[in-house]
């Protein structure tokens, strides 16, 4: 799909979704309880992807709504009796990649064509020191994988700087195991917040995550149980930066934005972007609102090491900003559903942008940047549809966006909420 932005002003109220890396854990933490529902989640392709999961290991989903009513599997997975489709979802392939080490059969995992070119080797590797069965098909740590051997616990050695996600496989699969996980890191870890998130989601379904000098430890014969039940999942502060970064650069009476209770998210580093780059930003932790409006931005520097999901929504302040933007240690962020770092250089160049990319930077003058509409390629990647998208907001003319439809991987209702502000968005 297509989709037509041309230069508007945005004003109004909006909500974010709900966190998509909190209801990816949420969901198969439920799977790995009794039975337990998740609340306010966010129902995206890439969720879904989390819920056929659970019910190839033996679980069951049903959803009403935002709720999310899964019947686990008690921490003792099914061998699924297909290959498990992950898609394009990341986090689900490497979530679910820790599950299946505990299964006495073997899975089959499997995605997209974007998926099985992304790394899983350190996470296959530390299901091999753990006796377990943990293999690519190709023999490049890449999907199709192949993973059983009833996984009992252990230690393992694992870089921490590669993927947050295979710590947050190991401890959540650790938990169930007869003898827990003790995690080494090996090299400093980036995206730690998601990792607290993890920690913080387990805490609430009663598992219990130890911080060692070394890493990580979570004991074993752990039972998962969702306080009185229900899990309820907060809003995304990912999704929720496009529509700051909306009301930043095009929000000339203001944006509101609804849903923005403080969390372990890291990437609510946003708002205090915006504060450093002079936008004009309240945030309202106890109601949970943030209001916006537009205001000169001026550039700065941004370490996105723990925040790689930012990256895009930066660079596109950066093209509206004076003087350099600087997004540094981006490397990782090569590594996700495209090579971002990339893209973003690439992209915001159609659309008159001067950049400069190095192998760990990303540089762009604003100073130097007049943005004009053009037609560009959102590379199948939401967070790259999105961060275009606001750039379109502010070019001159009509900036054109190949493959709209990605954003229904995080957030759905992306352009609907756009059109609601006041944009101009048309659809083909």
């Amino acid at each position: 799909m297509d989709v037509s932005i041309t230069h508007s002003a945005v004003a109004g109220d909006a909500r974010a979704p709900p966190s998509k890396s909190y209801t990816h854990r949420a969901i198969l933490a439920a799977g790995y309880s009794e039975a337990a529902a998740v609340a306010d989640a966010l129902v995206s392709a890439d969720t879904r992807a989390t819920m056929r999961a659970v019910r190839a290991f033996g679980g069951a989903v049903e959803r009403a709504g935002s709720t999310v009513d899964v019947t686990g599997f008690g921490g003792r997975p099914e061998t699924p009796d297909d290959v498990v489709d992950c898609a394009n979802s990341g986090t689900t392939m490497r979530l679910v990649t820790g599950c299946a080490s505990l299964g006495t059969g073997l899975t089959v995992l499997t995605g997209d064509d974007s998926l099985r070119s992304r790394p899983h080797g350190p996470l296959l590797g530390a299901i091999t020191q753990l006796d377990g069965r943990a293999e690519s098909t190709r023999g490049n740590g890449q999907a199709p994988l192949v993973v059983g051997g009833n996984v009992a616990g252990g230690a393992v050695s694992i870089p921490g700087d590669v993927s947050s996600q295979f710590i947050t496989a190991l401890l959540m699969a650790g938990a169930v195991t007869e003898s827990g996980i003790d995690v080494e890191l090996e090299t400093a870890l980036k995206s730690a917040p998601y990792v607290d998130i993890t920690i913080e989601v387990l805490a609430d379904f009663g598992v219990e995550v130890e911080r060692t000098d070394a890493g990580f430890s979570v004991p074993g014969g752990q039972s998962y149980e969702a306080e009185g039940g229900t899990y309820h999942v907060p809003g995304d502060f990912s999704s929720m930066s496009y529509l700051l970064a909306a009301g930043a650069v095009a929000g000339d009476e203001g944006v509101t934005v609804h849903g923005a209770r403080p969390s372990a998210q890291g990437d609510s580093a946003i708002v205090s972007i915006l504060e450093r780059m002079g936008a004009d930003v309240d945030w309202d932790r106890e109601e949970g609102t943030i209001d916006v409006s537009r205001t000169p931005l001026s550039g700065v520097e941004v370490d996105v090491g723990d925040t790689p999901d930012l990256l895009p929504t930066i660079a596109t302040l950066g093209a509206v900003a004076d003087g350099d933007t600087r997004i540094v240690n981006c490397e990782h962020v090569r590594y996700k559903e495209t090579d971002r770092v990339s893209a973003m250089a690439e992209e915001l160049g159609e659309m008159g942008a001067s950049v400069t990319e190095e192998h760990d930077s990303l540089t762009i003058h604003g100073s130097d940047t007049d943005l004009v509409g053009a037609e560009v390629d959102g590379r199948h990647d939401h967070r790259i549809v999105m961060s275009l998208a606001v750039a379109g907001l502010v070019a001159e003319g009509t900036t054109t966006i190949r493959g709209g439809e990605h954003v229904d991987v995080s957030f759905p209702g992306f352009f609907d909420v756009l059109d609601g502000l006041g944009a101009t968005v048309e659809r083909d």
